[in-house]
């Protein structure tokens, strides 16, 4: 049992990835992955509608260094080097991501290719590395019904 009393499972690489979920789940998801020893980072993208805004409140978060080249490439070779946030894994916790996924999908599907692709390098590496990228409701009510049609 973990000091949060709960043990979802945040410390196996196997499993980690992007997910969707909604704003009430950070906090635990939070909880959860620091109990496992992850180091854990929450990006506000409330009013991010397009990818200078995107990418600074990312920097921002993660305290990329100054360096940082503010474009897709840059993020991508950032996340896949974090040396100066040493853990034994990561957690990103992105709230309010639907305003983005609304104003801009090309950049919103860009984020999780990038994102994605973070999560199966530090697999590679043996450390866990997760995205949880928080929608409201409504998107999951319209997948729902999206995936009934389709069946």
């Amino acid at each position: 049992m973990t000091e949060s009393g709960l043990d979802l499972g945040l410390s196996d690489p196997t499993r980690a990835g992007v997910y969707f979920v909604t704003s009430d789940d950070l906090d635990s998801l939070g909880m959860a992955a620091r109990d496992a020893g992850l180091q854990v980072r929450r990006i506000d993208l409330a009013g991010c509608d397009d990818k200078p805004t995107l990418l600074l409140r990312i920097a921002t978060a993660l305290d990329f260094p100054g360096t940082f080249g503010r474009n897709w490439d840059a993020l991508s070779d950032n996340l896949r080097d974090l040396e100066w946030m040493p853990g034994d894994g990561y957690a990103l916790l992105f709230d309010q991501a639907g305003e983005l996924r609304d104003a801009e999908e090309a950049d919103f599907d860009t984020l999780l290719d990038i994102l994605d692709e973070a999560s199966m390098d530090w697999t590679a590496r043996a450390l866990p590395f997760w995205a949880f990228l928080a929608l409201p409701q409504s998107a999951f009510d319209e997948m729902d019904a999206a995936a009934e049609k389709s069946n």
